[in-house]
């Protein structure tokens, strides 16, 4: 892998690092990719990996702006991911304590997909490609907004 190359590393915040960091690799299979401690030896940034997506969970601090969906009341983002097997994905975040928000389904614009909440307030979308996936602009019966406009396919 090009160390340069764009990627997307979300950030998630946490008001204790270590539980996520434990729920994460017995829901997700997620690994370990690094651990940075503060002087008391709590977590003060976790980067985990899944099926070498990475991501980050940091702990939330004074003065900055950034708050786990504790502290917000709620999360403003769903993070969607690709993977081969979303159901088992699904099925193993469940057993581990999340809970299921939308349930895995295929989709008619090429999607199998299902949402979960894991147990610190992180909406996770696991999901995977069967078909032929929609392009462009789609109206909400399914078909092109226009006779020239974009086509499924």
């Amino acid at each position: 892998m090009n160390k340069n190359a764009t990627q997307f590393a979300p950030e998630l915040t946490f008001d204790v690092v270590a539980p996520a960091v434990e729920f994460y690799k017995k829901a997700f299979g997620a690994a370990e990719e690094l651990i940075v401690k503060n002087d008391d030896g709590s977590i003060h940034v976790a980067e985990l990996s899944l099926q070498g997506a990475i991501f980050h969970l940091h702990q939330e601090m004074p003065g900055t702006v950034e708050r786990g969906p504790k502290g917000l009341g709620g999360t403003t983002v769903t993070l969607g991911v690709f993977v081969d097997d979303p159901d088992a994905l699904m099925d193993r975040a469940v057993a581990a304590g999340a809970r299921v928000l939308k349930a895995i389904k295929s989709h008619g614009y090429g999607y199998r997909q299902g949402t979960v909440e894991d147990p610190f307030g992180h909406h996770w979308t696991f999901q995977k490609v069967i078909g032929e996936v929609w392009k462009g602009v789609i109206g909400p019966d399914g078909a092109p907004s226009s006779a020239k406009g974009p086509t499924k396919g």
